[in-house]
């Protein structure tokens, strides 16, 4: 014998489920608000210098100034010791200066490559605004900087993290003999929900930084280093690019890997060894 059991919800349950349903939309609506009013505080984390800052490195570099149309944009140059295969312009991540990031240097240097990093505006000695195409125009002046010294040919374009927009837009506009992508996002948007669970952000950011869009424009070798336990950039947003990739571009997942910590991964240096030695 079946019985058949009907639930009935009364008013009180009815009001119950009402309120917290206008709830979750107040919550979402005021979440997505404070979003929108703090994304530039949210993406960009620069560390201001002073202009008599001294960079202090263990290997011999030289400062350079880009003059901009609207600003001074502010790089180091570090050489290699051994015979150059050519350069590394790198541009880094949302945070901190040129201090912090010089120290990379010595993953290209120690390869043969020479290596130029900037500033982008707004951080270190760099004067003029934050913006993203403030980010791309500075890009541009450190890709022309480089390309007066070395053959396009020589040019490894290389962007970590926030860098990653920068260095795909710029590698669509010019060229290189490669673009290698550290721990990069599908775009910013995608980060951000990817990163923080949250529903679909239902409206357009400041900012946009689309890798999505710019991989299938770029028609020279692209590589891609991620990480699985990444929390800043999770590997889903990374995971998007894939697709986007050409038949001989290279997605390398670093399992364990976060967010700053690939250069301590062998498998990141087996991977760069033979990028580089191509």
């Amino acid at each position: 014998m079946v019985i058949k059991r009907t639930f009935i919800l009364g008013n009180h349950d009815m009001k119950r489920i009402l309120y917290i349903t206008l709830a979750f939309i107040a919550t979402y609506i005021l979440l997505m608000g404070m979003l929108l009013m703090l994304q530039k505080k949210l993406i960009f984390l620069p560390k201001l210098l002073p202009q008599d800052h001294q960079f202090q490195f263990d290997k011999p570099f030289e400062e350079v100034f880009l003059k901009g149309e609207n600003a001074m944009i502010n790089a180091l140059f570090f050489k290699t010791s051994m015979e150059s295969k050519g350069v590394v312009l790198y541009f880094h991540g949302n945070a901190d200066n040129l201090q912090r990031w010089g120290r990379y240097q010595a993953d290209f240097t120690s390869r043969g490559y020479d290596f130029f990093a900037i500033d982008y505006q707004g951080f270190g000695k760099s004067t003029g605004s934050l913006g993203e195409e403030n980010m791309y125009a500075d890009a541009q002046l450190a890709y022309d900087w480089v390309n007066e010294r070395y053959l396009t040919s020589d040019i490894v374009i290389y962007g970590r993290s926030l860098g990653t927009g920068v260095a795909s837009y710029l590698a669509t506009q010019q060229d290189a003999k490669m673009l290698i992508l550290e721990t990069p996002f599908n775009n910013i948007k995608g980060a951000m929900e990817y990163r923080w669970y949250c529903p679909r952000i239902l409206f357009e950011l400041d900012y946009q930084f689309p890798n999505d869009e710019y991989l299938p424009q770029i028609d020279y070798p692209i590589y891609i280093f991620q990480g699985t336990d990444d929390q800043i950039v999770p590997y889903r947003s990374a995971e998007q690019l894939l697709p986007l990739l050409k038949k001989d571009d290279h997605f390398f997942t670093i399992e364990g890997g976060k967010h700053k910590n690939l250069n301590t991964f062998e498998e990141y240096y087996e991977h760069l060894n033979r990028i580089l030695n191509q």
